[in-house]
């Protein structure tokens, strides 16, 4: 019987989880990257590395069964399909499985409302355009090639070494407040548990968002950091006077609470940390 072999183009923090998954249950794991140092951290954790702009990338996507698409767009779209689409068709009739790891920044600002994958999309930001415009030439593509896609809308991402507790620890974290704002967030974990669920229960044109059951304000994320660590809670900063950054900053202008039925339902995903409280707990157990 063939090895699965998954193809993860960008593979970044979510895509190395699923790695650590995949490769005990015998799956062959090829992942880009345009970082030597990454490659050989890559190779160590036994996935196969390609270092892009070296290595030539159509050899190692031949044979692949499923494909992981990680890398973000940029101003001239999709990386992935601007300079590898044709590759793309030669390796189509072999793919099982293509995911898209997006945003729920394609959603925009709903005034804090709930969303949810039948919500139009109003991204008010140049990255949730991007993001959109991706989407949209992902899903063409794979009605052209007849490939299985599912698209994965991903919230605000922690886990492992990105978690909060360094900053809190440093005295360094802020409370900034701005009325009314929550953030939908997930775990990497469950990240790579809703991905693994997909391939093995693939369902064509899925498009799911991924987040876990319980938006929250960020103040309150770093106040219960502090807590967990019995450190004083770091002051409170008005949004409006806070000095950020225009990146920083732009999160803020989206405002709105992310439903995960579809991911739950359709993937029969029971998410391991459904809420910041225990995902925290868990981080802080893994740092003691």
């Amino acid at each position: 019987m063939t090895r699965p072999k998954l193809f993860s183009f960008g593979h970044g923090y979510s895509a190395q989880m699923l790695a650590r998954s995949l490769i005990p249950q015998g799956w062959d794991i090829v992942g880009t990257t345009r970082n030597t140092a990454k490659a050989q951290q890559f190779d160590s954790a036994g996935v196969q590395p390609v270092l892009l702009g070296t290595d030539p990338l159509p050899p190692r996507l031949a044979g692949a069964s499923h494909l992981l698409i990680s890398a973000g767009p940029d101003a001239q779209g999709d990386p992935f399909l601007r300079d590898y689409r044709d590759v793309l068709k030669e390796a189509a009739p072999t793919l099982e499985w293509v995911g898209y790891l997006s945003t729920t920044g394609v959603y925009g600002d709903h005034g804090g409302d709930w969303v949810d994958e039948k919500t139009p999309l109003t991204p008010s930001t140049k990255r949730g355009v991007m993001r959109m415009q991706a989407e949209a030439d992902w899903r063409q593509v794979a009605l052209d090639l007849n490939l299985n896609l599912s698209i994965f809308r991903l919230a605000g991402i922690y886990g492992p070494e990105r978690g909060p507790f360094a900053k809190v620890r440093a005295g360094t974290a802020r409370r900034i407040v701005k009325q009314g704002q929550v953030f939908s967030r997930i775990h990497v974990e469950d990240i790579a548990q809703a991905l693994e669920a997909s391939i093995n229960r693939p369902e064509t044109g899925g498009t799911y968002n991924i987040c876990d059951d319980l938006p929250a304000p960020p103040e309150d994320v770093i106040g219960y950091a502090a807590e967990l660590l019995g450190l004083p809670l770091p002051p409170v900063e008005p949004f409006e006077t806070a000095e950020m950054s225009p990146m920083a900053r732009s999160f803020y202008a989206e405002n709105k609470k992310v439903r995960n039925d579809r991911m739950k339902n359709r993937l029969g995903v029971k998410l391991i940390y459904p809420d910041y409280k225990t995902g925290l707990k868990a981080l802080l157990a893994l740092d003691q």
